[in-house]
């Protein structure tokens, strides 16, 4: 069984998809598309800018969806998964290049989730930290006991844990986890809390326009993050969507989940390898490999 892979935030690279764009009128029709539904010039902030023009949050979230959705069509008939999922805003490209969602709308909410985090984040800074090395239930219970908003955030791969929160709570979060033995805690360069209570203004925000958007039955099961499970219920996945903001990404535990399943190889599709990285980490014996054309 094969499952197809979709990266999130921080995959994205200059140029990207302009091979896409130069070769195949699908990826060019949608490029434009994209243009018109933003209000601005992705595809050239894409190939012709630089990479910090690339990390804002208002121009990465829809440029990967856009690559990863664009990559999936040019695929045609190879695309053909038995389950799908993505890895944060991943997860609005699996269920577009699974049919739950079409392109439009699809960016729309892409659109709309990268505005609510941002006000978000300017209304209540934050932070997120990398841990490494260390069990993820012994992250959990420094979490828990640290004063402040603190959370596990993103569940990569065993040994590797994402913590998000208050930019005080993270610090002494980070003290305590190096003090307990974690190989590195690391504050990351992001803008703010993503996966934590703080995203909660931003939920609401995404949850009226999510709860205003026509979802199907996906062609294929769609591993959510929220859950880490197989979701085919169209009213399932709108509720997952949404609560996705606030909870942690559940990678390691979807993967595992996948594999119990019965899938044995994962194509990552869309910009970049972080994804197959991971699940080599959480396999050894899992097949990973970006989506050929």
């Amino acid at each position: 069984m094969e499952a197809y892979i979709f990266p999130g935030q921080g995959s994205q690279f200059p140029g990207m998809g302009k091979d896409l764009f130069d070769q195949y009128e699908v990826a060019k029709k949608l490029f434009n598309l994209a243009n018109e539904i933003l209000g601005f010039d992705l595809s050239k902030i894409i190939f012709e800018g630089v990479k910090e023009d690339l990390q804002q949050t208002s121009v990465t979230q829809p440029a990967i969806y856009v690559h990863s959705v664009i990559l999936s069509k040019v695929m045609g008939d190879s695309f053909n998964p038995d389950a799908v999922a993505g890895h944060s805003l991943g997860e609005f490209s699996a269920l577009t290049a699974a049919g739950a969602i079409d392109f439009e709308s699809g960016l729309k909410l892409v659109a709309k989730r990268a505005e609510a985090m941002q006000k978000a984040c300017d209304h209540e800074p934050g932070t997120m930290a990398a841990v490494l090395g260390m069990e993820d239930g012994l992250v959990e219970k420094i979490c828990a006991d640290t004063e402040g908003i603190v959370v596990a955030a993103n569940y990569n791969c065993p040994g590797q844990l994402v913590i998000s929160g208050a930019v005080p709570a993270i610090e002494m979060a980070c003290d305590s986890l190096k003090n307990a033995g974690a190989r590195r805690a690391l504050i990351l360069p992001v803008g703010g809390a993503f996966h934590s209570p703080l995203m909660e203004p931003a939920r609401i925000e995404l949850a009226n326009a999510i709860d205003a958007t026509s979802f199907k039955t996906p062609r294929c099961p769609v591993y959510q993050n929220v859950v880490a499970k197989a979701i085919n219920d169209p009213l399932e996945i709108q509720k997952n969507l949404i609560d996705q903001l606030t909870a942690p990404v559940k990678w390691t535990q979807s993967i595992n989940e996948m594999l119990k399943a019965g899938v044995t190889s994962f194509i990552e599709v869309g910009p970049g390898k972080v994804l197959q990285g991971l699940v080599k980490k959480i396999s050894k014996e899992a097949n990973a490999a970006s989506a050929i054309i």
